[in-house]
């Protein structure tokens, strides 16, 4: 009897076959984290942003990439992990989500990594600070827990339509 897990991503628990596959592993804080590669157009360095207006403050602006308007959110600050420090290792993740390019800034990427469905968890209610809806499970490789977020889940909600509508 599973009482401490919940229905994470719309998917019921123990659905995690379809999450095996290769992720971009990335540093958020303390923690490590993984979104599909597949969702991945680029990785960039941090560079200054156009800020706008009337946003939440986890939208760090625009930049131009190539003639498209590209918003960016700072991960950090979505998810509330303290004290944000620009510096030499803060990098820029461009996404190409449905044909809706936007960029998120994250402390590091560190390695692409192929999971399998053994290595697959799901989460338990109560592992993390962050909404466990983004969340499609965790991850173990050697001594490494991995969490891996639904990316696309997560750029798409109600708080992040708010890019859409400052943007265009």
């Amino acid at each position: 009897m599973e009482t401490s897990t919940e229905v994470v991503s719309n998917k019921p628990a123990g659905n995690l076959k379809s999450a095996a596959g290769e992720y971009l592993t990335f540093v958020l804080g303390d923690e490590e984290y993984g979104i599909e590669i597949l969702k991945v157009q680029e990785i960039r360095g941090y560079d200054a942003v156009t800020q706008i207006a009337n946003t939440p403050d986890f939208i760090k602006g625009v930049v131009n990439l190539r003639g498209k308007i590209v918003p960016i959110v700072d991960l950090r600050i979505k998810f509330h992990l303290g004290k944000v420090v620009y510096d030499e290792f803060t990098v820029v993740i461009i996404l190409n989500l449905g044909g809706r390019v936007v960029g998120i800034v994250v402390d590091g990427v560190s390695d692409v990594m192929d999971l399998k469905e053994d290595q697959l968890r799901d989460v338990p209610s109560l592992v993390t600070s962050i909404d466990t809806k983004y969340i499609v499970g965790l991850a173990t490789v050697e001594q490494q827990m991995l969490i891996l977020v639904d990316i696309e889940q997560l750029m798409s909600s109600q708080e992040m339509a708010l890019i859409d509508v400052a943007v265009h």
